[in-house]
């Protein structure tokens, strides 16, 4: 029907068991049901690793806070009417944040973690205050990252998370 042969399909759907996104059981393969352990261990580890690379963002380039700078300010104007946009620019960001590291692994581990984040339906992002309040975390990492505080941008990358699990937890719990 979509002139597709079983291998690619096979080894993409393998890729997707590996990576924690489907499981497999008697009836095939579904899509990874979410609970608030889940919820929990995923942010705790995304942020303990926000946590390094708001510290490792402390090598960034020139150029590098040229892209920082420009992907919070994408995000102060994306439209609030376009949650798909807002996690877009706010996913901008954060990857600006971990290419000022300039640690490969990091990045690698950072972004396997945000696949699995991007699997709940729902943004924390248009939670009430949350786009405001994300602004000025994002200002604030910034203006760490340029005057090279280690400490402070890791506290506040770490911060960010951990408002985002605290709203995501807390929409678990408003789901039917």
């Amino acid at each position: 029907m979509y002139e597709v042969s079983r291998t690619p399909v096979r080894e993409a759907l393998l890729r997707l068991e590996q990576d924690g996104l489907v499981v497999r059981d008697s009836g095939g393969l579904t899509v990874r049901d979410h609970s608030p352990d889940e919820i929990l261990d995923l942010y705790e580890v995304r942020i303990l690793l926000e946590r390094e690379a708001g510290r490792a963002a402390s090598r960034r380039t020139t150029h590098d806070l040229l892209t920082l700078r420009k992907a919070a300010k994408h995000y102060e104007v994306v439209d609030v009417d376009n949650p798909r946009g807002m996690v877009e620019t706010n996913r901008e960001f954060h990857k600006a944040v971990w290419r000022c590291t300039h640690q490969l692994a990091l990045l690698d581990l950072l972004e396997r973690l945000d696949l699995h984040l991007g699997r709940f339906p729902n943004t924390t992002l248009t939670y009430p205050n949350r786009r405001e309040a994300t602004i000025e975390q994002h200002r604030a990492i910034v203006r760490a990252i340029e005057a090279r505080d280690q400490e402070r941008a890791g506290d506040l990358c770490a911060q960010h998370f951990s408002d985002a699990r605290d709203i995501r937890l807390a929409q678990w719990e408003d789901e039917d």
